[in-house]
């Protein structure tokens, strides 16, 4: 193992996962996917697998049940703790993360949403187009779509308790052709999130291992 150390949490088919495989593989990202964890059985888990990642399916049988959300969140966090890793990435992670989660890796959990985000966390964005409403939540394409907005495209940001509301790391745009349905549109932000998603890794570990290194230097 090299690098840092990065967990994954996946809900789907796991391209975005894929696009760290390769970039570990390759070097141009320098860390090692110690887990992946799943909360359905999806292309993501197979992907773990044929690489020779450590992958767990932690399913959850009743979304709306507060009680089994609470006791998911604590099993999650404790799963992840086992592997230390320095950052947790939601690569297409349809559950929104409880408290505790929230507070055990807190400053260290990133997720890739297909919409613009604003860095300021407010309800409007600035891009080519001018300000365009934010778009938030598990439906970003489809809503990009019905507002008919002129462009729209991926962002890497800080998760936190607030839903897709947390610091920008990296954003881009993608434009919405004429003629465009929720399914040429995503493949189109996908492509975006496949590059922009390691760019993002490594920045935010590399700006880690420059904090932990100036802290070892005040001592």
């Amino acid at each position: 193992m090299s690098g840092s150390r990065i967990a994954v949490l996946a809900s789907g088919g796991g391209t975005n996962l894929q696009a760290l495989i390769d970039a570990c593989t390759s070097g141009a990202l320098d860390a090692t996917i110690v887990e992946v964890v799943a909360d359905r059985m999806c292309g993501a888990l197979r992907r773990a697998e044929e690489a020779g990642i450590a992958a767990l399916f932690l399913p959850v049988a009743h979304r709306r049940d507060a009680a089994e959300r609470a006791a998911h969140d604590v099993l999650l966090a404790e799963s992840l703790a086992v592997m230390q890793p320095d950052l947790v990435v939601l690569a297409g992670w349809m559950l929104l993360l409880g408290p505790v989660m929230l507070q055990r890796f807190a400053g260290r959990t990133i997720n890739v949403h297909p919409a613009l985000l604003p860095e300021d966390g407010g309800e409007t964005v600035e891009t080519s187009c001018g300000r365009l409403p934010a778009i938030r939540g598990a439906h970003a394409v489809r809503d990009a779509l019905m507002l008919g907005l002129p462009v729209t495209g991926a962002t890497v940001h800080v998760v936190t308790e607030d839903l897709d509301a947390g610091p920008v790391i990296l954003r881009e745009e993608a434009p919405i052709l004429p003629g465009d349905d929720e399914t040429t549109l995503h493949e189109r932000i996908k492509s975006i999130e496949h590059v922009l998603l390691p760019r993002a890794v490594s920045k935010v570990l590399a700006a880690r291992q420059t904090a932990v290194a100036s802290e070892k230097g005040a001592w």
